[in-house]
């Protein structure tokens, strides 16, 4: 190698590629690896090994590996570069979400189908074309990778990443890099590339109540023995004030970025009903990407059709609350906990279940690493800087790497666009979009090897 490769030839190099990477995601695509499904895990052995072929084809010394036997499967490999570049780690997940409905999908999940610019299939983004973008910045560089790259492609990030700590303190020497690029992320919008520099966190508690020992006739006991429906409403209603503020005390919110999200962009992207109202105050970036929101995702209640005239002896629901940058779990499962117990109204029994945690990151960008990224991002967009953008949902496992490897860059890059819908039905990859990001990576590691 006798110098950094130059964008014209790296835009040659990724012409070539392309329908090679476009069929190995319709192969992808077509491993029903979803992690979520016993019945499918032999599915997420199989993606497993199509990943380490891949990467095996460009180079790197792979292995699939697990946290023990039974867990499930890892890839992780290096490439070598120049003695004394910098390493960098390239990360991506082979497992997908479970497809839901058949009949929600226009076409087959399971097979990669284009329509009006877009590749659609379960996986086709989240993250299957993480994996190809990291495949394809190895093709494109080829015998001129400026730096070296290490590799780990996880197996169970739908699943909670219940492993993965163990996975990084077995490997942690093979692992350890300057640079760690997540591609499990988005962009700002077709065109508008970005970089997310913070996700919310996730606590999740199943709340009952109970008011009776056990069921009773409406018409003998209503009015005088607390319904256990309305006793659990009336709880979920005491976490929002009127304008659908959220009033748990004691939790952390602060700013959102500079950002610009248009009224009618919301209104598409959301999906909201026409006519309904935004909840809560103040600028819907904070909202979305800053500030705490929590939600009612489940409910234990009899069914409308063939209710009896009973009242129940007692009522559940699953909460989920989004935590803030700059919260911790112990925190807002602390102030969750104490509000519950505060407002349970009438005096019915309360019991609280942890179904689990991941903590919010808010992450450092600036440095090299970054100057690298913003003029990668800015050359491949064609003279469109990246936005530094939040994401309401959440990577609970990006604390892992920020813990295991604290003294490295973290970039959280992605193929997602406002209409991917991943884990919905008509999960879609946007082509022109997904080309730029390839280009982005093979630019961003020749950079930091310069």
């Amino acid at each position: 190698m006798t110098g950094p490769v130059p964008t014209t030839d790296l835009r040659t190099r990724l012409a070539e590629i392309l329908p090679g990477v476009r069929s190995d995601l319709e192969a992808l695509v077509r491993i029903q690896s979803v992690s979520a499904d016993p019945d499918r895990l032999d599915q997420v052995e199989v993606s497993a090994q199509a990943t380490a072929d891949l990467f095996a084809a460009e180079g790197v010394d792979v292995r699939i590996v697990r946290a023990y036997d039974g867990a499930p499967p890892a890839v992780i490999g290096e490439k070598k570069g120049p003695e004394g570049a910098p390493t960098v780690l390239l990360y991506a997940h082979h497992d997908v979400q479970p497809e839901g409905e058949h009949a929600d999908w226009e076409t087959d999940p399971w097979q990669l189908t284009e329509r009006n610019g877009r590749l659609y299939g379960r996986g086709a983004a989240d993250d299957k074309a993480g994996i190809l973008t990291h495949v394809a910045a190895l093709r494109m560089l080829g015998d001129d990778l400026p730096v070296t790259v290490r590799l780990f492609i996880e197996g169970e990030e739908e699943v909670a990443s219940a492993t993965l700590p163990q996975l990084l303190e077995q490997y942690v020497e093979e692992l350890r890099s300057d640079v760690i690029v997540i591609a499990d992320s988005g962009n700002w919008d077709i065109g508008v590339p970005a970089l997310t520099t913070s996700l919310r966190g996730l606590v999740r508690v199943n709340v009952e109540v109970r008011t009776l020992t056990h069921a009773v006739h409406q018409g003998m006991w209503g009015g005088l023995v607390p319904d256990a429906l309305i006793t659990l409403s009336r709880l979920i209603a005491s976490l929002h004030d009127d304008e659908g503020n959220l009033v748990v005390a004691g939790l952390h919110r602060g700013p959102a970025a500079d950002v610009e999200y248009p009224e009618e962009r919301l209104r598409a992207e959301s999906g909201v009903a026409e006519g309904v109202q935004w909840v809560g105050s103040g600028p819907a970036v904070e909202r979305l990407w800053t500030q705490p929101a929590l939600s009612v995702i489940g409910l234990d209640a009899p069914k409308v059709d063939g209710s009896s005239n009973t009242l129940i002896p007692s009522a559940r629901a699953r909460l989920a609350l989004r935590t803030a940058p700059g919260e911790t779990s112990e925190n807002a499962l602390a102030c969750l906990r104490a509000h519950l117990e505060k407002h349970v109204p009438w005096g019915a029994q309360l019991a609280i279940e942890v179904v689990d945690t991941g903590e919010p990151i808010a992450l450092e960008v600036t440095g090299p690493a970054y100057d690298a990224a913003r003029a990668a991002f800015t050359e491949a967009w064609d003279g469109t800087a990246p936005v530094d953008m939040g994401v309401g949902g959440s990577i609970p496992f990006i604390a892992e790497f920020l813990e295991s490897f604290p003294q490295a860059s973290v970039l959280v890059t992605g193929v997602e666009d406002p209409d991917t819908r991943a884990h919905g039905p008509n999960e879609g990859l946007h082509l022109a979009e997904f080309e730029r990001v390839l280009l982005a990576e093979a630019l961003l590691l020749r950079n930091l090897g310069a």
